[in-house]
């Protein structure tokens, strides 16, 4: 076996690895708890009704094997990118660039599919004729207005981002404590058959809000013990949300029973039954949720935009720095513009299923990798996680993402598979020119 190992990688050098098991665990649990879980209970009981807390049961399995691979690939190959860096390093350069492309195109799609539900939240506060009025102006001022604040530098950016984030757990918590009482068992009669294509969807919707982790476990080099916190940290993180959501499905179904199929604030309406004033505080928390789920987003992704940029595989004009700010301007410009014709023009569910099959291409990318890294002995940045049933968690993983693209409609996969095509057909495009360019 071919075993390359060597020392710490000069990137950490100078970092500290202060961050234990629950440090890293509420790390993830930031980043995964996003504006999704807001409005997916209401789509996940119109395709399968009172089931639908099944299917984050089978979630957590899925990305918690995925994360599993993630963290291995990671302490192997710690660059950024995250799962592009140690994909390209596995399987070559092709790969990294269509994995990495569909990566940000999946953020975009998702970010356009945030930005619609933070609409539709919105629209629900005034009456039916205002309503197509009031979600365009919403969805033009968040992102634009987030998108300015990019503009002015990153510190502006991520202390928005910070903000946002200390303060979304709290209407979730307050949801399920007081919605448990007012459960109704009745609501949880009356099961139906369900069809096929109604499960895919479901199991689709169910993980676009577990997406997210591999963002947190980027910072494999601050993480202390790394071998033992990062499988604790996950455990503990995907244990909890497993718990979070499932809780929040059940009180959803069974405070509103056949209604929440049909709630465009399906948590709001659901407090509604049990106070008003509770149902002014999950709207809230609702907008501030996508708020900084869209904050995050408009920070970190028009900067993979950016370095692809400088790399050569976009227009130079997206590598771009403002003069004065030191923000990639055109980058943030673009993709804002982007995510508000996606928001405009599609719906929350519709986004967020192209977002979930784009991004289970790079999961699987990401767990096949970490397992070829495994076995050729790859080791960048000192001694590796080298998780023992590695194996066993890429075979759970890869398997899961291939049943859920094997689920989704014969137009989505087409999709998907004109989405790998186009990314593919760019790259070599990219990489005959450079050369051409090069020789002229």
């Amino acid at each position: 076996m071919l075993s390359w190992v060597m020392g710490e990688n000069r990137r950490d050098e100078g970092l500290v690895r202060a961050v234990g098991p629950w440090g890293l665990a509420a790390s993830i649990v930031n980043t995964v708890v996003g504006a999704g879980i807001f409005a997916v209970p209401a789509s996940l009981a119109g395709a399968i009704g009172p089931y639908a807390p099944w299917a984050f049961l089978v979630c957590a399995l899925a990305i918690g094997s995925i994360a599993i691979c993630f963290a291995e690939g990671g302490s192997r190959v710690p660059t950024s990118g995250g799962a592009y860096g140690y994909i390209e390093t596995a399987f070559g350069p092709l790969a990294g660039y269509v994995s990495g492309t569909l990566l940000w195109f999946s953020d975009l799609l998702a970010c356009g599919g945030i930005a619609a539900a933070l609409g539709d939240v919105a629209a629900s506060l005034v009456t039916p004729d205002w309503r197509a009025l009031v979600r365009t102006a919403t969805v033009i001022a968040s992102i634009g207005g987030i998108a300015a604040v990019n503009l002015r530098g990153v510190a502006h950016g991520a202390r928005l981002v910070t903000v946002a984030a200390i303060v979304k757990l709290i209407p979730l918590a307050v949801f399920v404590l007081a919605g448990a009482a007012a459960i109704d068992g009745a609501n949880f009669s009356g099961g139906f058959p369900v069809a096929t294509q109604d499960i895919g969807r479901a199991m689709i919707l169910a993980l676009f809000t577990f997406t997210g982790m591999e963002v947190a476990l980027c910072a494999s080099g601050e993480v202390a013990a790394p071998s033992r916190t990062i499988p604790r940290a996950i455990a503990i993180a995907m244990l909890s949300l497993t718990v979070l959501y499932v809780a929040i499905q059940v009180v959803a179904q069974g405070v509103l029973g056949p209604a929440l199929a049909q709630s465009s604030a399906p948590l709001a309406d659901a407090m509604a039954r049990v106070s008003p004033a509770l149902r002014i505080l999950m709207l809230a928390g609702a907008a501030v949720s996508m708020l900084g789920w869209l904050g995050s987003d408009i920070l970190s992704t028009p900067r993979v935009l950016f370095a692809f940029a400088r790399d050569g595989m976009m227009p130079r004009l997206l590598g771009r720095v403002h003069a004065r700010t030191s923000a990639p301007h055109v980058a943030v410009i673009s993709y804002a513009s982007v995510a508000i014709v996606l928001a405009l023009t599609g719906t929350f569910a519709e986004l967020a299923v192209l977002s979930t099959l784009l991004v289970a291409v790079p999961y699987v990318g990401g767990c096949a990798a970490a397992w070829r890294l495994s076995k050729r002995g790859v080791a960048l940045a000192g001694t590796p996680l080298d998780f023992r049933w590695l194996g066993a968690a890429a075979v759970v993983g890869i398997g899961s993402m291939v049943a859920l693209i094997a689920l989704a409609s014969r137009a989505e996969i087409i999709g998907l598979a004109a989405s790998i095509a186009i990314a593919a057909g760019i790259y070599l495009v990219q990489t005959r020119a450079v050369p051409a360019r090069g020789n002229a």
